[in-house]
């Protein structure tokens, strides 16, 4: 605040220097004009013997005492006349320009000129004689006076409006340092508070110690800490769910491997207990080896930097691969796993692109495919369906099939991290569910989950040919289409 208060000082000089010359010159000013007009009234125009008129001037007695009165300036006048003949005055004082006699005969001018190398103050008027057409020639009447007085008044307005300036301005900035000072404890006092914090404390900040104009901030950074607290305790919480879901398949590792160990030890030799023992042992590891997969693909799925590696991706393309890939655990299980959608073998098909990240994308699809073959008994459908918009706003993607389904009680809790349908004996973590719904979540996309077969209940299975089938689930997720991908409008396509 000091730098504009001393830049503001000189420019503060040089306006009152400005303001202070116009002051000093307006009193002055009106007296030397009256000393003109007093001399043009002494100007007359006599008609001569060849009928031209011409003008004469009489300087009186008292006009040369009132032009000689004033000690300190000194004063000069002339007078020309019509036809721009030297009559009185001054020899040396310069004339107006000879245009400016054309323009306002008879009013009093201003100018600053010089007579030699001193400034002078001119007044003049252009004289023209009582009843005479106004563009007949004219006399001219000129009063100029030094700028002594002048310099001094305006030199004593510049002293009497800055000298209190030089006691006023560090004053000014004496009260201006002591008020920030005052005003900026506060803010020192929050600065130490906060570095006292110890690192886990995310309590928010007492507001009514801090000064008003900061209160806004203060909110700001409190509603901060409250999100990061709330993102701290959600990641805890996960990581908690974790670390119990891990002990299952880890405490069945060290069982089953101490089983076999103490077998061996014992000098049993039966190949079908330890057989089964190693299968326990695969089991095991496969699920945990699952459930490490899933909580990176989690913890994937929340990294923000994701979101930078987006591109178009051809959502249909992503969607046959991850078919083609779970075909052989689908022919395990006898289960028909198949397809509904555009053909994939154009290079853009149109209306089929989605702006996202290829490995999360192909993420989702993955969870809802594998997620739909777990709890699809035998003999039953799995179908990966993608649906063109006509209108290219959304892609559409559903995965359906005709397992037990899930109660409308728990559709919302089936997305929610470790979290696992009851009455179900299917193997699985609770997580494919929670990628699905975060994934599509960085994508801007909509999910819903619906019963694929209305005429049964959830939970509700019906044998057909040895075949069990239940009402199934349908989880559809809608893209927003690529914008690049817009369908042409159907009068701008050239016939193929």
């Amino acid at each position: 605040m000091l730098a504009p208060l001393l830049l503001l000082w000189p420019m503060s000089v040089v306006l009152t220097w400005l303001v202070a010359q116009g002051i000093a010159n307006k009193p002055f000013d009106r007296q030397l004009g009256e000393m003109a007009r007093l001399l043009s009234q002494q100007v007359t125009v006599q008609a001569q013997t060849d009928g031209t008129p011409r003008a004469t001037f009489v300087l009186t007695r008292g006009m040369a005492e009132l032009l000689r009165t004033d000690e300190s300036d000194t004063l000069y006048y002339q007078v020309l006349g019509l036809r721009g003949e030297f009559l009185s005055g001054e020899r040396s004082l310069p004339v107006p320009a000879a245009d400016d006699s054309s323009s306002g005969q008879g009013q009093l001018r201003f100018r600053d000129d010089e007579i030699g190398s001193e400034p002078v103050r001119v007044a003049y008027l252009w004289v023209n004689a009582s009843g005479t057409p106004a563009s007949s020639p004219t006399a001219l009447v000129q009063v100029a006076e030094t700028l002594g007085k002048r310099s001094r008044l305006a030199t004593e307005i510049i002293k009497g409006v800055m000298l209190p300036q030089f006691v006023i301005l560090p004053l000014a900035v004496l009260l201006v340092w002591l008020a920030l000072v005052r005003g900026i404890k506060p803010l020192n006092e929050l600065q130490q508070r906060i570095r006292r914090r110890e690192s886990h404390d995310l309590s928010p900040i007492d507001e009514r110690e801090v000064p008003e104009e900061v209160s806004p901030l203060v909110r700001a950074i409190n509603d901060l800490l409250m999100r990061l607290d709330r993102s701290i305790g959600s990641q805890k919480h996960f990581l908690a769910d974790a670390a119990h879901q891990l002990k299952t398949p880890l405490a069945g590792l060290r069982m089953q491997a101490e089983l076999a160990q103490r077998e061996i030890d014992a000098g049993q030799r039966d190949p079908q207990a330890l057989k089964k023992s190693l299968q326990q042992i695969a089991r095991a590891s496969q699920r945990a080896t699952r459930m490490v997969n899933q909580l990176l693909s989690m913890a994937r799925a929340d990294d923000a930097s994701q979101a930078q590696n987006h591109q178009d991706v051809n959502l249909a393309r992503i969607a046959t691969e991850a078919v083609r890939d779970f075909v052989p655990r689908a022919l395990e299980k006898r289960i028909d796993l198949g397809y509904e959608g555009p053909n994939t073998g154009t290079r853009h098909p149109l209306g089929l692109m989605v702006h996202g990240q290829p490995v999360l994308l192909r993420e989702l699809v993955r969870n809802l495919v594998d997620n739909a073959l777990q709890y699809t008994p035998e003999g039953g459908t799995v179908t990966v369906r993608v649906v063109d918009d006509p209108f290219g706003q959304v892609v559409v993607l559903q995965v359906e099939d005709t397992g037990p389904g899930i109660p409308p009680a728990e559709r919302d809790k089936v997305f929610l991290p470790f979290y696992r349908a009851l009455g179900t004996n299917v193997d699985g973590s609770g997580l494919g569910l929670a990628i699905v719904r975060e994934i599509a979540q960085q994508h801007h996309a909509e999910i819903a989950l619906e019963d694929a077969n209305l005429r049964l209940r959830p939970g509700q299975l019906v044998e057909h040919g040895g075949v069990a089938f239940g009402p199934g689930v349908r989880f559809t997720v809608r893209f927003p289409a690529a914008a690049a991908q817009a369908p042409v409008p159907a009068a701008l396509n050239p016939p193929s």
